[in-house]
């Protein structure tokens, strides 16, 4: 990723500027998570299906292999409307799946047209990198 600091002449303050698509405070693109609760939401990909196809690490502790826990967290920052806030709330009972499906759909209705004929996961990846 490639970041710019600028300083304020004015104030001095430090403004940090990044690529489009880069969520602040996360490890993950935008593009990357909506691919992810779109795997586990829509496709109903297991926790550790979903993080070999979209998570980087190829070397993983015992616990690791089984679960993913920032999956289950994405989910509850969309439940929080901390992630994705735009996307239709499924409703307080709703499982995290049920969330991850709920934000998936809305992601990959906002991407492009020309995306249509790809796999919801993908048109998930792509409304997610136009969402942020």
């Amino acid at each position: 990723m490639t970041a710019r600091r600028y300083r304020c002449l004015g104030c001095r303050a430090v403004l940090l500027v990044v690529p489009r698509g880069v969520l602040g405070l996360r490890v993950y693109s935008a593009a990357a998570i909506g691919f992810a609760l779109a795997l586990w939401g829509l496709a109903l990909a297991t926790a550790a299906e979903v993080r070999r196809r979209a998570g980087p690490a190829k070397i993983l502790g015992d616990s690791a292999a089984a679960s993913w826990a920032t999956l289950r967290r994405w989910a509850r920052d969309v439940a929080q409307r901390r992630l994705f806030s735009d996307a239709p709330d499924p409703g307080p009972s709703a499982s995290l799946r049920k969330r991850a499906a709920a934000v998936a759909a809305s992601l990959a209705a906002s991407a492009d047209p020309t995306t249509r004929a790809l796999p919801i996961e993908q048109r998930a990846f792509f409304g997610a990198a136009h969402a942020a």
